[in-house]
């Protein structure tokens, strides 16, 4: 979908607007400006770097690409594979600790992301206040007071959300010049191309067939996979308000969200980021033995059977053997050094390339180039 900006932004009864002076703040009515309220953050990109303004507590402007990254690796978390196969080392793929995942540049921000995402909602504990208090107000008064003890309680929701709005909010606002631009929307351009892959997987685990019998059993096929549907789409977490709502892919527990910036991953109301020259984007051509239905857009290159021979011929001893077709697939892997591990599979093949060109081109714009790496051994 072509991307765009908006040119306001709320966050309860806050409206922050940007304009060729930067980003401002109204309350109320139009045009009244107070010094209150939930931090803004000017993020301009384009030609000369992406430069970094806090509007609201701070009255100076950065450039947050002039010095080099200096990230943490965390090292992957090791979950227990789906796939139970006795003979095969399942190896999982998954990403590091969140909360490892910073990077200097973007510090300020991510503190702020995660202090807000830790905040107590108001809307559940004025809720839960009002309709316990009214419940034993109304004991004994009779149905209109129980009534009323609710009413005052939906009231308590709603005007606890509506601070939430503000209290628990992070606005982000860019301004991006042309170079900028045309790079982001070729990002989201190359993003929608993938996203529109008739399947889309999350790959958990991966593990290597080492014996006859396993190869057997799972016709034929030389490694095998644990992997679980997924969603790619447009959105925004929780805490951010911007003017900008990204591509987001979701990776397990993770949710990556492209922002024109920086990558944020999020689990679980914890945010990490990856900066576009740390983001590194490989993929490859993967057969895969398919045994459920075969997606509309996929490419069979060839056929195998469910209990094949060592000739590759069909095993007559089992009576239900059938035929498997062998779709041609794309594999790519998301990584960075301080600890983005996901590996991911479509049902087309030959889009990822221009998902990798985005984000270096992307990646050159805002002051540098990304690397590239080999897929995971599994």
């Amino acid at each position: 979908m072509p991307f765009y900006f908006r040119k306001s932004v709320s966050a309860g009864p806050f409206r922050f607007n940007l304009s060729s002076g930067g980003i401002g703040m109204s309350v109320g009515v139009n045009g009244l400006r107070f010094g209150t309220g939930p931090r803004g953050h000017y993020v301009h990109a384009g030609r000369g770097g992406l430069y970094y303004h806090a509007s609201l507590g701070e009255n100076s402007s950065r450039r947050i690409y002039a010095e080099p990254s200096r990230s943490h690796f965390a090292p992957p978390r090791r979950h227990p594979a789906h796939i139970v196969e006795p003979n095969v080392d399942m190896v999982p793929v998954s990403s590091g600790d969140v909360m490892s995942m910073s990077d200097e540049r973007f510090s300020d921000l991510l503190d702020e992301f995660n202090s807000k995402q830790g905040k107590l909602s108001l809307a559940w504990t004025l809720a839960g206040t009002a309709l316990v208090l009214g419940l034993i107000s109304a004991a004994g008064l009779g149905v209109g007071a129980i009534i009323a003890a609710f009413v005052l309680t939906v009231i308590a929701a709603i005007v606890g959300a509506h601070i939430d709005a503000t209290r628990r909010s992070v606005v982000v606002m860019y301004n991006l010049e042309q170079d900028a631009s045309a790079a982001y929307q070729s990002l989201t351009d190359a993003f929608d191309h993938l996203a529109a892959s008739s399947r889309k997987w999350h790959v958990d685990a991966g593990g290597k067939v080492r014996d006859i019998h396993t190869w057997k059993r799972n016709a034929g096929a030389s490694t095998l996979v644990d992997k679980r549907p997924t969603q790619f789409g447009y959105g925004l977490p929780r805490v951010l308000k911007s003017n900008v709502t990204p591509p987001t892919m979701q990776v397990g527990k993770e949710t990556l969200y492209f922002l024109p910036d920086l990558t944020l991953v999020v689990e679980n109301g914890r945010v990490g980021a990856v900066a576009y020259d740390a983001l590194r984007v490989t993929w490859q051509d993967s057969r895969f033995i398919e045994e459920d239905s075969v997606p509309s857009d996929a490419q069979i290159v060839g056929e195998t059977w469910k209990y094949p021979n060592k000739n590759g011929g069909p095993d007559r001893r089992f009576a239900n053997n059938r035929r498997l077709p062998i779709c041609l697939y794309e594999s790519f892997h998301l990584g960075s050094a301080n600890g983005l591990n996901e590996l991911l599979q479509v049902s087309t093949n030959g889009r990822t390339r221009a998902f990798a060109s985005a984000v270096q081109a992307l990646a050159a714009v805002l002051g540098r180039s990304s690397a590239v790496l080999a897929l995971p051994n599994l």
